[in-house]
């Protein structure tokens, strides 16, 4: 059937044409995400090497360390989604964040765009703030100043929000603490790996079905 000349001016439908004009900005979003994230890895070989502290010094390889690193994760995972069922008090502005800036952000993403991001951040973010900047202040003002300091500024790194940062440095020493429980920095980028994907996934794959029922 040939098309009539009023088909073939009408502009798309409002809605069809929000979703294809908003693509290439999310893919921007996605593709600085984890060159932003994994770009932390090389800032912290040339940071080591500026501090005698070669982020990736407390790394060995091991199955166990690394299941060991995903059981850490799930009291993060645990309290990310208690936080957001039950937000209280300063927590209700990070949940609307999260829903109505994070979660749009990264809405229609798969799971293997998660799994990039999530990686990208655990060991880009371990490498720098517990492979360099931990090591590097624990040898200086000892272990738990040094632990305390670099959660600090690991918050810091986070500043979306007062409240945010204080979840940010909360991780952070939560994360510093297991390095030095385990000795193993794998272990803590699975953790953080692993949060990060459980986080990502929850907000924009459960959430929205749970938020509709």
């Amino acid at each position: 059937m040939t098309a009539t000349p009023d088909d073939q001016d009408s502009p798309p439908d409002d809605e069809s044409f929000e979703a294809h004009d908003d693509r290439p900005a999310r893919d921007v979003v996605i593709i600085f995400a984890v060159f932003f994230e994994a770009g932390l890895a090389p800032l912290s070989v040339f940071l080591g090497w500026l501090l005698s502290a070669p982020p990736l010094a407390s790394f060995r390889f091991s199955l166990q360390d690394a299941a060991l690193g995903v059981l850490a994760a799930v009291p993060l995972v645990l309290l990310f989604v208690a936080m957001l069922r039950w937000p209280v008090g300063p927590l209700k502005r990070v949940e609307s964040f999260c829903d109505l800036e994070a979660a749009p952000l990264f809405a229609g993403r798969s799971w293997s765009e998660f799994a990039l991001i999530s990686l990208s951040a655990g060991v880009g973010e371990e490498m720098l703030f517990r492979g360099v900047v931990q090591t590097s202040l624990s040898a200086w003002i000892g272990t738990q100043p040094g632990v305390v300091v670099a959660s600090l500024l690991f918050g810091l790194f986070h500043p979306i929000s007062f409240t945010y940062m204080v979840l940010a440095a909360v991780l952070g020493l939560y994360l510093g603490e297991f390095l030095i429980f385990n000795q193993n920095l794998l272990s803590v980028m699975v953790a953080h790996a692993v949060y990060d994907l459980a986080a990502l996934g929850y907000l924009v794959k459960i959430r929205p079905r749970f938020n509709a029922s």
